[in-house]
């Protein structure tokens, strides 16, 4: 199917100057050409995003395959981690409208080893160019696959590089925005924070009596159920908690959870809370060192993951997030704990939702704590702010600090050496995976390689990932229909995130379904997949016989069985079973 997309208003993401229009001499694009291909980009963009609530937060592609003559032939995005590539799904629906077409990424594509599909699927579909939003931000993946494609015979434009005009200026900035995250992991190595509050015309979050159910109106709660459900953690305070009794759920009818969490130095929580009860969301309690140990004991009970700080603060706890792989978080705390939060310096930006409500009252809470301010001049400006009518509120949103309006170029180990030579590098005999889009992240069980394997009554299936084969093995052999249909469930679910979080939710719903040796065979279930998955992509075995001497970590810090754990404490079984493959790959080559 083909269409037309006609040049549509510029999206404003970030204020900059904009670059002079490029110069005929280094270009043969007409003004008409640089608008259209501004369209494309900023297209890419928009549908990049389309994933937002329904997987955990990853890096958003989008590719549009246009025609030489200038029309939509395909487009695709990325859903979740170990999913189809958007530049696969482009081309397949694209079809033979590839040859000598161009290709629009609004991101650079993961070209790294063991994974160059979206590269190959761009190549052999016979696309003649290839304009690119911006390079990626992660150093391991920086350039591979603009190299790949220039490699290849493909002509590739990088906006900002070979294109620039004021349109291809605006193209960039949505391209930016919609990968925020992204960009602010790898230039800050912090998750991207997002502050929300709502609050009457007079600036109040509740009454004196603390009373705020509702402030906003139903459209602006369904505001921001979507914020949530882009978040990885929803973190609110133990105010929050004692007064509201919140449930902090993302969405209605399944889409992607986020871990709901309470920072409280001394628990001094209530027993009984809605967020307590995480037979179908997560929540992580975040508390003090040696804080009741009794109430601690209490929440593991309900389920609650509990981790102590020396020193609990939002920027050792956003620190810790970075560390468990987080790239978004949704601050919903109120004043105090908000306001820590913005002289911790880690808030990124701000939505505030104003409804047309006055209560008055001199003691009310307000949405911000003390920041110690005495001067309007010292008051904190909001950048490229952005006004939205909700039903009869006001949604006012901005950015507390700018994100950086080129992807940062983060220096390589050696660079950094010779700069400073008192930089300890890290210990080369370990290596360590974690997310998809990380360094070796093709180690992990979320990868996008599918596995043919053959079943417990010898037939082959094929499997979208390993994470799908080893959470619905789970129920394998179970004598009882409806362990079939978890099976069924799990194998069908559309990226291994969902299958991981289908899985425990059946396994919490009906322990009775999950096969008895499960503890014992899960070991040999994983080892079994990980040998197929290796055997079948020789560019993986490559990748991990490439690995020997060195130790292998899942830094997953708090999967304490598959993972190394937040200090080393995790057993590291998945890190175990692909070095016993690895060796049994040396003695039988």
């Amino acid at each position: 199917m083909i269409f037309s997309l006609v040049p549509s208003s510029p999206i404003i993401c970030f204020s900059r100057p904009a670059a002079a229009a490029i110069s005929t001499s280094t270009s043969s694009l007409s003004q008409y050409q640089y608008s259209l291909e501004s369209t494309f980009i900023r297209r890419a963009a928009e549908i990049a995003d389309k994933s937002a609530g329904f997987t955990a937060p990853h890096p958003n592609y989008g590719c549009i395959v246009a025609t030489a003559s200038g029309d939509i032939a395909g487009e695709g995005f990325l859903f979740g981690q170990g999913t189809k590539s958007a530049e696969v799904q482009a081309v397949e629906e694209a079809g033979e409208y590839c040859r000598g077409g161009t290709a629009f990424l609004n991101l650079e594509s993961s070209e790294c080893a063991g994974d160059d599909i979206a590269v190959s699927a761009l190549v052999q579909a016979g696309i003649r160019r290839v304009v690119v939003g911006m390079r990626h931000p992660l150093q391991h993946l920086r350039g591979n696959a603009v190299r790949a494609l220039r490699n290849q015979g493909v002509q590739v434009d990088v906006i900002g590089e070979d294109l620039q005009s004021r349109e291809i200026e605006e193209a960039q900035k949505a391209c930016l925005l919609v990968n925020a995250p992204l960009i602010c992991k790898a230039a800050s190595q912090v998750p991207f924070s997002v502050l929300k509050y709502a609050m009457t015309l007079d600036g109040k979050i509740a009454t004196t009596t603390g009373h705020s159910a509702w402030i906003s109106s139903v459209t602006s709660r369904h505001r921001v159920s979507e914020l949530r459900g882009r978040s990885d953690a929803i973190i609110v305070g133990g105010n929050t908690i004692r007064k509201d009794d919140p449930k902090l759920t993302a969405r209605h009818g399944g889409g992607h959870t986020p871990v709901r969490v309470v920072m409280s130095r001394t628990l001094d929580l209530p027993e009984e809370a809605k967020v307590w009860d995480t037979s179908s969301v997560p929540t992580m309690v975040l508390t003090q060192r040696g804080a009741t140990r009794s109430f601690q004991k209490l929440l593991a009970s309900k389920g609650v993951e509990v981790v102590e700080f020396n020193n609990l603060n939002p920027r050792d706890v956003i620190e810790y997030f970075h560390d468990r792989g987080y790239l978004s978080v949704l601050w919903e705390c109120g004043g105090t704990l908000a306001a820590s939060t913005i002289a911790s310096g880690i808030v990124h930006k701000v939505f505030a939702f104003v409804a047309p409500k006055i209560i008055g009252g001199r003691n009310a809470p307000s949405p911000v704590g003390e920041l110690g301010m005495v001067e309007m001049t010292q008051a904190l400006e909001l950048i490229d702010v952005q006004y939205e009518k909700v039903e009869e509120d006001m949604m006012i949103s901005g950015f507390l600090q700018p994100i950086l309006d080129v992807a940062p170029i983060i220096p390589s180990r050696d660079e950094t050496l010779a700069v400073d030579p008192t930089v300890v590098p890290y210990e080369p005999s370990i290596i360590s995976f974690y997310n998809t889009w990380d360094n070796y992240g093709a180690l992990s069980n979320f990868s996008p390689h599918s596995i043919h394997i053959v079943d417990e009554i010898g037939d082959y299936s094929t499997w979208m990932t390993v994470e799908h084969y080893y959470q619905a093995h789970k129920f394998v052999g179970v004598d009882d229909p409806a362990a079939q249909e978890c099976v069924e469930k799990i194998k069908s679910a559309s990226s291994p995130e969902e299958a991981t979080r289908i899985a425990r939710l059946l396994q919490k719903q009906h322990p009775d379904l999950v096969r008895s040796d499960w503890e014992t065979a899960k070991f040999d279930v994983m080892y079994k997949a990980l040998k197929c998955k290796f055997s079948s992509y020789s560019i993986l075995k490559s990748m991990l016989l490439s690995t020997v001497g060195s130790v292998l970590v899942e830094s997953s810090p708090h999967d304490l069985v598959w993972g190394g754990g937040r200090f080393g404490e995790g057993l590291n079984y998945l890190g175990r079973l692909l070095m016993k493959l690895r060796a049994e790959f040396l003695s039988h080559p």
